[in-house]
């Protein structure tokens, strides 16, 4: 007799209980700092996200993943105590709007061997980052790189297990993140995250960096995340001495390329988030992101912020970087100044990604009325 496979989401205890089985652990942690937005999000993936069978599946997997990731963090850090004692100085968060090179800037402050990032498959599966040489005979790399095989947008966003990521999905671990209403309609959930306190889930977020990085203290850690003009006050409350590196572009180009890169990321799985919708939903979201981060912003010491645009990072990529290096107060010369210049020219030949505002039912009205107000 066979069963078929599931076309539901699942419910809260469900979804725990399967996680569980999974990984053979049960601590998801003390405390409640997840439970709420798990709940509010089931109830708008059901209400009003009109997921297909295909959506369904894919929202199960990715909230059991959140799940399976904090089990697994719980666990990790019962085994290795002493990452409590890690320090995490001076950190560089880079944010800004998505589509405005934080992928590529981050990515080139990371190839300084002084500086690390944190590589998706440990943010699926937080541990003590191992020697690079042993990742390739390590299994759950070695599963997590079949996983992804062939995963990724063309053109708009590559992914591969060995590279460093976003840190949304430490996050995700709280269920506080902007990545759901990045693939779904939940207006629910967003008005509640929108309302919502971000300093447990970067309490959260800061332990898991210290566990990632306990084999490598002393390498300065470089995160990037658009997310993060959320929730500045919680970023600055848990890093205090953190730099952030904001960069800019124009917002209809921006919400363009994001409309495109989100209905290509979540096509086939709903019946409603699509063109217009996901124009409204993607317009309100991010210039309300960064209106909040302008607000928080101008009530911080201006000398923890640097600014690039996105003009100038693509026309002379060294020069955007020694331009934050000599506002870190650091220098980038010898290997390391070798290993940025190669990560500048290096490159991933694919197509051009197209995209147009009146695919998604906007004008260029709409977004300048939108950033502007």
């Amino acid at each position: 007799m066979t069963t078929s496979a599931r076309t539901d989401v699942g419910s809260f205890d469900d979804l725990h209980a399967s996680a569980s089985r999974l990984t053979g652990l049960d601590d998801f942690g003390g405390g409640d700092d997840y439970a709420d937005g798990l709940r509010v999000l089931l109830r708008s993936y059901a209400d009003e996200a009109a997921l297909t069978p295909a959506g369904s599946k894919r929202t199960r997997g990715l909230l059991r993943g959140a799940l399976v990731s904090r089990l697994l963090a719980e666990a990790a850090w019962r085994e290795f105590p002493q990452h409590a004692g890690v320090a995490i100085e001076r950190p560089v968060f880079v944010t800004g709007l998505p589509r405005t090179g934080t992928t590529a800037l981050h990515r080139l402050l990371t190839a300084d061997p002084a500086h690390q990032g944190p590589e998706l498959w440990l943010t699926e599966i937080p541990q003590p980052r191992p020697p690079r040489a042993e990742w390739a005979s390590h299994p759950v790399f070695v599963a997590l790189r079949e996983a992804y095989q062939g995963i990724g947008l063309d053109g708009v966003h590559h992914m591969r297990p060995e590279q460093v990521e976003e840190c949304w999905r430490l996050l995700c671990q709280s269920m506080t993140s902007v990545s759901f209403e990045c693939t779904a309609y939940v207006p629910g959930y967003s008005s509640w995250l929108n309302a919502h306190d971000w300093t447990a889930a970067y309490a959260r977020h800061r332990r898991n960096l210290q566990l990632i990085g306990l084999h490598d203290q002393g390498r300065r850690w470089v995160l990037k995340n658009p997310s993060h003009l959320f929730a500045l006050d919680a970023l600055f409350a848990t890093y205090p001495d953190a730099v952030v590196v904001q960069t800019h572009r124009d917002p209809g180009t921006v919400i363009a390329s994001v409309c495109s890169l989100n209905e290509r990321a979540s096509a086939g799985w709903s019946t409603v988030f699509t063109g217009p919708v996901v124009g409204r939903a993607q317009l309100s979201l991010w210039s309300r992101g960064l209106r909040r981060f302008h607000a928080d912003r101008a009530r911080h010491d201006p000398s923890r912020f640097i600014d690039v645009r996105h003009a100038d990072l693509v026309a002379d990529p060294m020069g955007a970087v020694d331009m934050i290096y000599e506002r870190l107060g650091a220098r980038l010369s010898g290997p390391a100044r070798t290993a940025v210049l190669e990560a500048s020219t290096r490159g991933t030949p694919s197509p051009a990604h197209t995209y147009d505002l009146a695919a998604f039912g906007l004008t260029p009205a709409d977004v300048s009325s939108a950033f502007s107000s």
